[in-house]
């Protein structure tokens, strides 16, 4: 494994909440980091000018092209890649008997198709790193399911079985990967609900402590699913 000040991580939708906070716990402990968002501006006004440790790139989970194009900046910048944290998500609330098709195509476009798309762009460069690690942001909504959201819990599901076809595949390469499924996170997606009180929920630091982990675990110790919960629930 690299030694964590030369290793490369990129982070998408590091602009705010749970992103945002993984971004600065890496770059507290010394990782170089890759921050893609919609909104630059945004990274430079918490992170300032882009440095020798952080490097920023539009990304746009609709936009294949923006996919590409952040990779590739990303290697130019750094000249590696050693791990990937698809985190940019989309939360609408479409329920089973809505029919509204284009709110289903943007939740499977941002939360489905982005983190596979920048799996397999990703994935040489992690090979090449042997020590490669993917962290998808999943959620509990992917394990089991507490309310009407169709949408967004089958799109969670998807990311389940994307995060364990990766580990198939990529296990012999050194790459690991792991699905991180909190349940309620103090967000603004989160905002909706009155069944937990923001104070009570999980906080986007403690999960940025869990996404640390998962990067710096060595590959004879990977942990395929961490599932976070802020109050009781049945053992899955």
């Amino acid at each position: 494994m690299q030694p964590i000040n030369s290793r490369v991580v990129m982070i998408s939708g590091a602009a705010r909440g749970i992103g945002l906070a993984i971004a600065r716990e890496l770059a507290e402990h010394g990782f170089r980091l890759s921050l893609g968002a919609r909104d630059i501006k945004m990274l430079e006004a918490h992170f300032g000018l882009q440095s020798d440790q952080v490097h920023y790139a539009h990304y746009d989970a609709y936009d294949p092209a923006s996919a590409e194009s952040w990779v590739s900046s990303a290697v130019d910048r750094f000249g590696r890649i050693d791990a990937l944290v698809n985190n940019a998500g989309l939360g609408e609330q479409v329920s089973l008997m809505d029919d509204n098709d284009e709110a289903l195509d943007r939740l499977w476009a941002v939360n489905v198709k982005g983190p596979l798309r920048m799996t397999r762009l990703c994935m040489p460069h992690l090979e090449a790193s042997l020590s490669g690690r993917i962290v998808n942001l999943a959620s509990m909504s992917g394990k089991r399911v507490r309310n009407s959201f169709v949408g967004y819990n089958m799109t969670k599901f998807a990311v389940m079985g994307l995060t364990h076809t990766t580990r198939h595949v990529a296990w012999e390469k050194g790459v690991r990967a792991t699905a991180i499924c909190p349940s309620f996170v103090r967000t603004e997606m989160s905002s909706y609900t009155n069944k937990v009180s923001p104070d009570d929920m999980i906080q986007p630091d403690t999960l940025a402590s869990l996404v640390r982990t998962a990067i710096e675990l060595p590959n004879n110790a990977a942990m395929a699913e961490m599932l976070v919960n802020c109050r009781l629930e049945d053992t899955l």
